[in-house]
């Protein structure tokens, strides 16, 4: 693999573990983007750049991808709650003849979690005996909830029973919609991340979770990413990442 220059546009717990995953691998980090150096402020870097990796927050996430987009820079993104600019970012790329790669969650464990939950509600779309619900936990700094990921889950099981049109966060024991998918965030201590979904009838109860253990996996999945959009042009996922 091709030692890349990389730009880190984030710089707090997730972009110093990526940085140190990146520096084993012997890449280089030629930029690191923060709240007391924006990007904005560095853009003459960019020229350098093979790679960008953001993982920011939805109050400056577009802001940089339209920098990131606007130099022609291949970009993988991480940050959430951003995505009514995502067609105008992806066109962005584009026009620019560049790549660009969004995931909710770069762990290669959540998104064989995202394939499980899609095969899941295909097979119980006719099970309407089945309620459906979830749950999301996460540290106590991160800003969004429910969590992006959660909301590629319910996504994807609103696009798959047609008894489910929507999602909703439940603040307490208060009774949903029929066709609303109920989802309980949590925000306790140093949790790194657990996404469950639960089909429950009178007679039983069918649950799938992932749990991480660390913010490891998800930096080797944002790295990997990162080194497959090399040299490439276009709008991808994680699904063109790991062929799945």
């Amino acid at each position: 693999m091709k030692s890349l220059n990389i730009a880190l546009i984030g710089y707090g717990k997730m972009g110093k573990t990526i940085e140190n995953l990146a520096i084993e691998k012997s890449h280089h980090i030629v930029l690191r983007a923060s709240s007391s150096e924006p990007l904005s402020s560095n853009q003459d870097l960019l020229s350098n750049v093979d790679v960008a990796i953001e993982f920011t927050g939805p109050d400056v996430a577009v802001e940089n991808l339209e920098i990131l987009a606007n130099h022609g820079v291949n970009t993988v993104c991480g940050s959430t709650a951003w995505l009514d600019a995502y067609d105008r970012i992806c066109n962005r790329f584009k026009e620019k003849n560049a790549a660009f790669l969004y995931a909710s969650n770069f762990s290669i464990g959540v998104n064989i979690f995202y394939s499980v939950n899609h095969h899941l509600a295909k097979l119980m779309n006719k099970l309407e005996e089945y309620e459906v619900k979830m749950t999301e936990a996460h540290h106590i700094q991160k800003k969004d909830a429910p969590s992006g990921t959660a909301v590629s889950l319910a996504e994807q099981i609103t696009a798959q029973l047609d008894r489910k049109s929507s999602w909703q966060m439940q603040s307490g024991d208060e009774t949903m919609g029929n066709s609303q998918i109920p989802i309980k965030a949590i925000r306790e201590a140093d949790i790194k991340g657990m996404h469950k979904v639960e089909y429950i009838s009178k007679i039983d109860q069918i649950s799938i979770m992932h749990e991480a253990f660390s913010r490891e996996g998800f930096a080797s999945g944002a790295l990997l990413a990162a080194e497959w959009l090399y040299g490439k042009q276009g709008i991808f996922n994680m699904n063109d990442v790991l062929d799945i």
